[in-house]
């Protein structure tokens, strides 16, 4: 009776049961890789079983793929909330610096997907029809606001912004991915909260004085409130 009674809430939430699959599913495979990563743990986390799990999404690398595409889904969806389109562009970038630097640290499995589908050569993400439509209207949205911020002489060039981006990108990502051994090498804790805002103060200093040709000191120290405001707004 129990496990008939299971089967039938299953039945009656099957978009919840699939949520809590991807869940586990992300908890686990950002844990152990794709090779290490067991649809068993993921079942049972998730409070399925395989015929369950199987029927939801697939094998492994399917599961694996829906957990990749998901995790893009969410910054992406995010993103699109930083509402930049109506900040005049230094702020606009400041803004979206400041989001990406805070969605690493918040979400740390994206950064360990990422390293695993680095690895693996982007073999399972090749296999996405998603995922290229996904980022489209976000590379036209930073685009948007470095043509505004040329028209409006805030900016000295239309950089690409696919490079801009990867830029931004880069600046947190290779700091907190290898945050254990700069850590030991600099003898800093570079996790350390003044050393977490020091950064984002370095990399919103360094991005706008590229971008506007005046000098880093313009963009230091007194930024430091504004950024944790924009921090708030948006986790």
């Amino acid at each position: 009776m129990a496990k008939r009674k299971r089967v039938l809430k299953w039945q009656r939430d099957p978009e919840g049961m699939r949520l809590r699959i991807l869940e586990a599913a992300k908890q686990e495979f950002s844990a152990h890789g794709i090779g290490g990563a067991r649809v068993d743990r993921i079942a049972q986390e998730a409070g399925a079983n395989k015929r369950m799990l199987y029927y939801h999404v697939g094998n492994k690398e399917d599961l694996y793929l829906a957990v990749l595409e998901g995790a893009y889904e969410k910054i992406r969806a995010e993103e699109r909330e930083l509402d930049l389109e109506h900040l005049a562009p230094p702020e606009a970038i400041e803004r979206l610096i400041d989001f990406t630097w805070n969605y690493f640290i918040k979400n740390p499995e994206f950064l360990a997907l990422l390293n695993t589908e680095n690895l693996a050569k982007a073999k399972n993400l090749k296999r996405s029809t998603k995922v290229k439509s996904m980022h489209s209207p976000f590379v036209e949205m930073i685009r948007d606001v470095v043509r505004r911020g040329v028209a409006s002489g805030d900016f000295r060039v239309a950089v690409d912004p696919v490079q801009l981006y990867i830029s931004i990108a880069a600046l947190g990502f290779f700091y907190l991915s290898n945050s254990a051994t700069l850590s030991v090498i600099f003898g800093r804790d570079l996790l350390a909260k003044e050393a977490r805002d020091e950064r984002l103060q370095h990399m919103v200093a360094l991005v706008l004085a590229a971008l506007t040709g005046k000098p880093m000191p313009s963009f230091a120290k007194d930024k430091a409130p504004k950024l944790r405001s924009a921090a708030h707004h948006t986790a």
